[in-house]
């Protein structure tokens, strides 16, 4: 037998409905995992890059079947890259077009932190995500941004 002063544990779902002895309702998480609440920030950031990539994949799929796409938080400290194979912004790579070579194809990489720091809000970083995926899959095409998505505007405008 408990003493006075413990209580067993009850696990009927009536239990599980009440709230705890402050009165400030049920604990736990605050909402489903399912739901945009629980996204940390770089996978926010990657899920825009997806919807970007889609987007423009819709129309371009045949064309981009060797094309990856990557996102890493910062750029590498490499200072032997090709400039002109970077989007940058005041000096800093937003996002980098890496050729193919030695079996792995071509590659867009996105860097989150400078993308996220320059934008204003989440509606700017989206704008900025799209057009730089339609510049990069243009350059890699060889064609005009306007020629891979009618909607592109300049991302450093």
């Amino acid at each position: 037998m408990l003493p006075r002063h413990y209580s067993s544990v009850v696990t009927t779902d009536r239990a599980r409905r009440r709230r705890d002895r402050r009165g400030r309702g049920p604990r736990g998480p605050l909402a489903p995992r399912h739901v945009p609440l629980t996204e940390s920030p770089s996978e926010r950031f990657d899920n825009i890059v997806l919807d970007a990539v889609e987007h423009v994949e819709a129309r371009w799929r045949n064309e981009m079947r060797t094309l990856d796409f990557a996102v890493e938080e910062v750029p590498p400290v490499d200072l032997e890259m090709p400039v002109e194979d970077e989007i940058q912004s005041a000096g800093v790579p937003l996002a980098r077009l890496l050729p193919a070579g030695g079996g792995e194809p071509a590659r867009v990489v996105l860097y989150r932190r400078p993308l996220e720091l320059r934008a204003l809000d989440r509606d700017d970083l989206e704008d900025m995500i799209h057009d730089i995926v339609v510049e990069e899959v243009a350059h890699f095409l060889g064609l005009d941004p306007d020629t891979v998505d009618p909607g592109y505007s300049d991302p450093l405008d």
